[in-house]
């Protein structure tokens, strides 16, 4: 059961605009000299800001110019509109055509932590972009998700979630054929091939890299859970606690992301959170619990007895309702829709039930105080601002409008009739793309230019002639 975080800045509204320019300028000042007396041999900090992909774009600069962002630095606004391999997708309308425009961009309160890369001398921390006229730049993920979360706020409703991540950790040498391995079990030259979910040996197979990860995310300040060995060789998942700062939850998931892949570094081998890596082995994701809380901390999502009540199934009824155009989100380039396979234990109908891990929609065994919904369906690559801001999206859906709600699944869901969800990217960009009510919870501006953008990447991937077609079709077509 996860443990139940209520953060003491929770009211924090991350609205920069509104600060005072010279409260914010003292708080900054305040965080930087408690961080290097912490860290007094700190030599440079990565300043970083997430794109669409979940990607961290940003620079190094030295500590001894850290003061200066605190009145702003500049990036393009471009760097929202960004392929997965960080081209500029000019058909999103925010690169050359506008000139190729800088925005300023402000440091996120509470975020300057030691980096996992050399965190005795390098430090990282988040921005956020205005646009010109000061506001919030519409089109940045954590802007995005923060318009959502404040709308709740203002009607009373208080969002509490919490990220559970899938990783793999690989083997940085191919196998004879070029492909992708697991990696042996350090020391050794045996390499664990066979599933083994919850298997503690394999913990103790990989203790030296999970133990760094523990103490790193503990410098860090991540409340994260131990890992957990997951179905496949070399799969692991890790927690984060439930917390009622949304924004902060989603920055713990990408620092969480960032923390495992320099750490896997550091032991010679590398860390994936994509989606299917494996044709064999399951696919890795991102479950979101999510529970709703009035201003006195109840929990709005528990009737009586920990029944469903009345506010959870207008919440879940407006999940179901947009999920279907939500995919493109949940699973963002091609690779991450080859999870949605028959066996594999991942939704392909827009689905609820309780205790049950066949649903897209599950409600967990929990009492009164953790009574909550699990979204299954989202891949470990989607970008977290943008998973959970799909999920307070559908909820507002739910609490605006009255909807059906489909009765729950009882039994096997992956062999039940049900809402269909697209398990193709062009069926899911088509699906978003005529979905207004997602797009209006969205921003219009952002809902384009992320379908601007996924439609050129999926573009520029199917033009590719894959190592597959020449197998098949070299010497038979």
């Amino acid at each position: 059961m996860q443990t139940l975080i209520l953060e003491s800045n929770s009211s924090e509204v991350e609205d920069f605009a509104a600060h005072g320019e010279e409260k914010r300028s003292s708080a900054f000042q305040d965080e930087v000299n408690q961080y290097l007396e912490r860290h007094p041999l700190t030599q440079h900090v990565d300043v970083l800001l997430t794109d669409l992909n979940g990607t961290f774009r940003g620079k190094r600069i030295p500590v001894t110019t850290l003061l200066k962002v605190e009145k702003g630095c500049y990036f393009p606004a471009s760097v929202f509109a960004m392929d997965i391999l960080g081209n500029v997708v000019e058909e999103a309308g925010l690169g050359q055509e506008l000139g190729e425009p800088d925005r300023i961009c402000l440091p996120v309160p509470g975020t300057l932590t030691p980096s996992a890369s050399d965190p005795e001398h390098i430090a990282q921390l988040l921005l956020t972009m205005l646009d010109e006229d000061g506001t919030p730049f519409d089109v940045e993920p954590r802007n995005v998700l923060n318009h959502l979360w404040q709308t709740l706020r203002q009607r009373g409703l208080f969002p509490v979630v919490a990220v559970e991540l899938e990783f793999y950790l690989l083997d940085k040498q191919r196998d004879a054929e070029g492909y992708i391995q697991p990696p042996c079990n350090p020391g050794t030259t045996e390499r664990s091939i066979h599933t083994q979910v919850y298997s503690v040996d394999n913990l103790d197979h990989f203790a030296d890299v999970l133990s760094e990860i523990d103490r790193l995310a503990l410098m860090q300040g991540l409340p994260a859970d131990g890992a957990v060995a997951e179905s496949s060789p070399g799969q692991f998942e890790i927690n984060l606690h439930h917390s009622d700062n949304i924004l902060r939850a989603c920055d713990h998931a990408l620092a969480l992301k960032r923390l495992v892949r320099l750490v896997a570094e550091n032991h010679g081998m590398e860390a994936t959170f994509m989606a299917k890596p494996y044709d064999d082995y399951a696919g890795s994701g991102m479950h979101i619990h999510i529970s709703v809380l009035d201003d006195n901390g109840k929990n709005l999502f528990a009737g009586t007895e920990s029944e469903d009540s009345a506010l959870m199934k207008r919440a879940l009824a407006g999940l179901i309702e947009l999920m279907p155009a939500s995919m493109a989100i949940l699973a963002p380039n091609v690779n991450a829709f080859r999870r949605f396979q028959p066996g594999m234990y991942v939704p392909t109908q827009a689905s609820w039930g309780h205790n049950n891990r066949t649903v897209a929609l599950r409600v967990p065994c929990s009492g009164a105080v953790d009574h909550r919904v699990e979204y299954r369906v989202a891949g470990a690559d989607a970008n977290p601002y943008l998973v959970v801001a799909t999920v307070l999206a559908g909820m507002l859906h739910g609490f605006d409008n009255e909807l059906p709600l489909p009765e729950p699944v009882t039994g096997n869901g992956l062999e039940q009739e049900g809402i269909p969800l697209p398990i193709r990217q062009s069926d899911a960009l088509a699906a978003f793309d005529e979905q207004g009510a997602l797009k209006k919870y969205l921003g219009e501006r952002f809902s384009q230019v992320y379908h601007a953008c996924k439609s050129d990447e999926l573009l520029q991937f199917e033009r590719r002639v894959t190592e597959t077609e020449i197998d098949w079709m070299l010497r038979n077509a």
